[in-house]
Parts: C-alpha cells; sequence; structure tokens
C-alpha cells in the first residue's frame, strides 16, 4: 500500500534558495543605500557644503524615529499582527519612500528651489529635543542635509523592519534544514552590499568626469526599487506555500510592556544590551567616515587621466574579482572533500591579492575599505560552527573586542607615521581593515546565539526588541559624536572654510581623525570590561556561554 506524499515548494531546495535569494538580495539593496553617501563625504562638503558636523548629524538621523518614536518595537508589533508578507511588502515600500526623498535632496533640482528655501528658514529649533541634546537638525544646517535626514529617517524604520522580518521568513522556509547555512548566507551577501557601496557610489558620483552626488543616490533609489519587486515575487512564492500547507503565517508573541520589568531586572540582558550597543557603535558609524579617514591618511595620487587605472572598466574588473574572493572564500567552508575545500581558499587568496593590488594601483580610499568585509564572509561559517560545536563565546567576545582596539588605535596612531609612504600606509591600511572585519565576524557570532542562555525563554523576543532599541541609540549618537568632535578639533579647517583661505577639496581631505578614533577605542576598551564581566558571571553562575550550542 503506498501513500502519496505532497510535496511542497519549502521542500524544493531550489524554491528553498530561490526564497532565501529574494530575501537577502532586498537587505543587499538596503545595505548600499544605507551608505551611499559614506564613500563620498569629500564630494558631499564640496557640492553641497556639508561639514562634519552636518554630514554626521545626517548620518545619525537613519535611527532617529526607531529610538525617539519607539518604531522599532511597532515594527515587530507590526510584524506579528501582519505577518511576514505584508511587513516585507511594507518595509521594501518605506525604504523606497524614503530613498527618493534622500535622492531629491541631494539632486540639482533641490537647488533653488522653494523647498530649500523652507528648510533653510525651518527646522532650526525643535522644542524639548533642542533642550534635550538630541535634535535631528541644527541651526546653519544646510537644507539639503535636513531634507536627506527626513529622508533616512523613513528609510531606516524600513531597514529594521526589514531586518527582522527577514529572520522570520528564513525560519519559515528552513526550519529543520539548513537554517544555520542559510543565516549565514544571508548575512554574508547582506555584508557585501557595504563593499558593493564603497565601490559603485563614488564610480556614479564621478561617472563622465562630471561629479555628480545626485546620481550616485539615484543608483541606490534604482536599487531599492529592485528590492521592491523582490518582495513582490516573495510574497508570491509564500503565499503559494501557505495554500499548499494549510498553514497560517507564524506568529511570535508581540512586545508586551508587562515583560519590562522581567527583562530590565536581569543583569544578563544588560550585559549583552550594552556589549551590543558597545561594539556595533564602534563598527557601523565608522563605516560611514572610514573612507574620508582613509583619504585624510594615506598618500594617494591619482593616476593619469589616460590611464587603464583611471578608467570606468576598472571599476567592473574589481568588483568582480571582490565577488570571487566572496565567493569562494564562503564556499570553501562547505566543501567535504580536502583537496576542493583547499582549491577554494587558495582562489580566494590569489583573487584577494590581486583585489588588493588593483585598490593600490587606482588609488583609491574607497576602495581600499572595499575589503572591509570580505574576510567576514570567510570567516563567518567558521565562527558560527566553532560557537555551536567547541563554544567558548564569552572569550570570542574578549577577542573581538581587542582586535577592534587594536585596530582603532592602528588608524589612530599608526597609519598617519606612514603618510608619505604611497605603499607602506596603504598595506597598514589594508590589514588593519581585514582584522577589523574580522572582529566584525566574531562578536556577533558569539553575542546573538548567547541572548538565550542569559533570558528567559517566555521574554526572549521582548528581550530581542529592547537590545535592538538600544543598539539603534549609539548608531544614532555615534556618527553624530564623530562629526562634532571632527570639527572641534580640527578648528583651523572650520575656520578656513568661513574665511575662505582653504578650498572645500582640500579640507574635505584634511582632517585629523585621531580623537574620533581614541573615542571609537574606548568603546571597545568598555566592551572588554563587560566581556571579562560576563565570563566571570558565566563562571559563578553556570550560565553556559563557553559550552557549545550543539550537546553530544
Amino acid at each position: 500500500m503506498t501513500q502519496a506524499i505532497q510535496k511542497t515548494l519549502r521542500d524544493s531546495a531550489a524554491m528553498r534558495w530561490t526564497a532565501l535569494l529574494l530575501l537577502a538580495l532586498a537587505m543587499f539593496c538596503s545595505y548600499i543605500f544605507m551608505d551611499i553617501l559614506s564613500p563620498i563625504k569629500d564630494l558631499m562638503q564640496e557640492t553641497r557644503g556639508w561639514d562634519s558636523t552636518a554630514f554626521g548629524t545626517m548620518q545619525g538621523s537613519e535611527v532617529f524615529l526607531n529610538v525617539f518614536a519607539f518604531f522599532l518595537i511597532f515594527a515587530g508589533i507590526i510584524l506579528d499582527k501582519m505577518g511576514v508578507r505584508f511587513t516585507m511588502i511594507l518595509s521594501s515600500a518605506v525604504m523606497l519612500i524614503g530613498a527618493c526623498i534622500k535622492w531629491y535632496a541631494v539632486s540639482d533640482g533641490f537647488i533653488g528651489s522653494g523647498m530649500e528655501t523652507w528648510f533653510t528658514n525651518h527646522l532650526n529649533y525643535i522644542p524639548v529635543f533642542e533642550e534635550l541634546g538630541v535634535s535631528p537638525f541644527y541651526a546653519g544646517m544646510p537644507a539639503s542635509a535636513k531634507f536627506a535626514a527626513c529622508g533616512f529617517m523613513i528609510f531606516g524604520c524600513g531597514v529594521e523592519m526589514a531586518g527582522i522580518t527577514v529572520s522570520r521568513g528564513i525560519v519559515k522556509w528552513f526550519k529543520g534544514r539548513e537554517m544555520a547555512l542559510a543565516m549565514g548566507s544571508e548575512m554574508a551577501l547582506a555584508r557585501l552590499g557595504v563593499a558593493t557601496c564603497m565601490i559603485f557610489s563614488p564610480f556614479f558620483a564621478r561617472l563622465g568626469g562630471m561629479v555628480s552626488v545626485s546620481r550616485s543616490v539615484a543608483f541606490g533609489v534604482v536599487l531599492m526599487c529592485i528590492a521592491l519587486i523582490m518582495s513582490i515575487v516573495y510574497f508570491v512564492m509564500d503565499h503559494k506555500l501557505d495554500a499548499q500547507t494549510g498553514e497560517a503565517e507564524d506568529k511570535d508573541d508581540p512586545f508586551k510592556i508587562s515583560d519590562l520589568g522581567q527583562i530590565l531586572t536581569s543583569s544578563g540582558f544588560w550585559l549583552v544590551a550594552l556589549l551590543c550597543v558597545l561594539y556595533y557603535s564602534a563598527i557601523f558609524p565608522f563605516q560611514k567616515y572610514a573612507v574620508n579617514m582613509l583619504q585624510c591618511n594615506l598618500t594617494l595620487t591619482a593616476p593619469d587621466a589616460n590611464s587603464f587605472w583611471a578608467g570606468d572598466s576598472i571599476t567592473i574588473i574589481q568588483y568582480v574579482i571582490m565577488l570571487l574572493v566572496a565567493a569562494a572564500g564562503f564556499a570553501s567552508n562547505f566543501q567535504k572533500v580536502k583537496s576542493r575545500q583547499y582549491g577554494m581558499l587558495v582562489i580566494s587568496i590569489i583573487a584577494l591579492i590581486t583585489y588588493c593590488f588593483m585598490g593600490y594601483m587606482r588609488q583609491s580610499a574607497e576602495s581600499i575599505f572595499a575589503v572591509f568585509p570580505l574576510l567576514a564572509v570567510l570567516i563567518t561559517p567558521i565562527l558560527g560552527s566553532y560557537v555551536d560545536h567547541k563554544g567558548k563565546a564569552a572569550t570570542m567576545l574578549i577577542l573581538g573586542s581587542l582586535l577592534l582596539i587594536a585596530c582603532h588605535l592602528t588608524f589612530a596612531f599608526v597609519l598617519p607615521m606612514f603618510k608619505g609612504s604611497a605603499v607602506g600606509g596603504i598595506i597598514i591600511a589594508y590589514a588593519t581593515i581585514l582584522v577589523l572585519g574580522s572582529s566584525f565576524s566574531l562578536v556577533p557570532a558569539s553575542l546573538w546565539p548567547s541572548v538565550p542562555k542569559l533570558v528567559d525563554a517566555k521574554v526572549i523576543g521582548s528581550a530581542y526588541a529592547l537590545i535592538f532599541w538600544i543598539q539603534n541609540i549609539g548608531l544614532w549618537l555615534f556618527p553624530l559624536l564623530i562629526g562634532k568632535i571632527l570639527d572641534k578639533t580640527n578648528p583651523n579647517i572650520v575656520e578656513g572654510l568661513k574665511n575662505g583661505s582653504i578650498a572645500a577639496e582640500e579640507a574635505a581631505v584634511s582632517y585629523d581623525y585621531t580623537a574620533p578614533l581614541v573615542m571609537l577605542a574606548c568603546l571597545g576598551v568598555a566592551a572588554l570590561i563587560l566581556g571579562f564581566v560576563l565570563k566571570a558571571i558565566d563562571r559563578k553562575k553556570g550560565l553556559g556561554l563557553e559550552e557549545p550550542n550543539i550537546k553530544g
């Protein structure tokens, strides 16, 4: 007697991975737009008059509504009530709206418009927020930066909503299957968005020899349209899956105010939340200034305008090589035959060396920093597997914090010593950026799996919502602080711009970044101390942080 077994889309590996690809591509596009202006900070100062304070205030605005209007928590409630499909479409639409506003703010059409006049004359004083020192605008802030900040706030609401929605979608399609691999693959592709942004944002801004910062943002808007299309296709696939299984969409318990007491009295929660905000505040805000920091500390000589290294085609070639580095390195983790594994690693390493050489020949700060996520893509699966099978999460948190401190102090004190050395400075920069990228994998791989061991399972969803909210406070505050500190510690540049004794082009690449980098290193020191405290508590209370996630 035979029994027919009905196959669903989820049972097909091709369909599962297609669903993952749709979700991952949406996040890939959003990560690109998130940092679309980061590699062209110098051009924003030259063409739009954004000093470091204006740039930092605009960059920090991304998470303003998530922090001060509690939208991050509302996003969780929307996801719970409306499900993955609706929330994915909504988040993509919200991101696209915010992206369009930001594009218009930096476009030539905004200059001289009634909108520019309105923003120049308004939003110079926001009651209560001004008194608390948390206003997203200030008197004298360029109108384009104010309007761009408004768009970025809306985009930020959408991208945080998308982040939690994508995780739920992956769980739905991969539960009981290759979930860890799926999560790692999505994270790897999303982080490649950072590298893609660093390469293509300056490429479009300078395309054809004419500088136009709006072209870079327009490129991001096109990608957000693609993200919306990916979300719509996912909607159709997910709806068909539910029709096949007859299941309703998975839902978690919503955030409850009554959970606050239990969560806020947990020492484990506070340790994880503080570690999270300290570590991520030393990474993500730094990304927004990293290219300009390299421009200010490296001796870069533009190649001859007629040479191969100055052409547009080299950008595409270098990007293809970068994809080869990431793909071969990531795939090497999943080869069962040792010869294939080592072969993939060799290909990845050779491609990485080739990429770095091309970055040197191009004398391009943005292509140098673009190596940041490449080592992370290679080692994230290794670290995740190590924590699953061997444990040592608290030790990895400590190691990650040490690497973070070392990298920021190297940028602050060692890299400037090599200014004037065309080769030495770039070697130091590449090595430090790659190590920082590995640290970026080390901490998340050990931090997030530790949360369920520290917080009661009944309030885990609410605890994550609060942790993300606290994290967003740092992501709002530190881009703003870096910008303010840059202007305060470089008064000669600020004054020179006011009296016209220094050109905007020269000022944009002349900042001394020592003070902001020391501040970021201090965040690493605080995270290191908390890591030791967490390890001591684990030893005392037997929380199991040093134990493997997979038993037996």
